[in-house]
């Protein structure tokens, strides 16, 4: 199959390649000064379920077989205060989880496309 007919959930490599860069991107974001204070007393269950539930979320906007069972977007960030600067440290470390596992060009335009597409649900204010 032509990459052009593959979905982008086949283009990354499936849901071992998805949940990879979970496990790599959640780590940075809980370890970031700034961003950290949103795992800040988060229970290990919770923050495993929340893992659990951005695996099926991304798998499934991919287009991948996976059903995603959680809230959308703007109701599960609504009330945490995610700022602009909140958004772009965000989206250096998931930059530096992509190329931490060589996603290729095209592909990681296409996360980033769709990552922006979901700004105006989680930053307040968010444009």
């Amino acid at each position: 199959m032509s990459d052009e007919k593959k979905t982008l959930y086949e283009r990354l490599g499936g849901y071992e390649a998805i949940t990879a860069v979970a496990n790599d991107l959640l780590p940075r974001l809980q370890a970031d000064p700034q961003l950290g204070r949103f795992w800040a007393h988060r229970g290990e269950d919770g923050v495993k379920r929340e893992k659990q539930l951005l695996i099926d979320f991304l798998c499934a906007s991919a287009g991948g077989p996976m059903y995603y069972r959680g809230r959308d977007m703007a109701l599960c960030h609504r009330g945490m205060r995610i700022s602009e600067s909140d958004w772009n440290i965000f989206l250096g470390h998931a930059g530096a989880t992509l190329a931490k596992f060589k996603v290729p060009e095209a592909e990681q335009r296409d996360v980033a496309a769709f990552v922006q597409s979901l700004k105006k649900e989680i930053v307040e204010g968010g444009t």
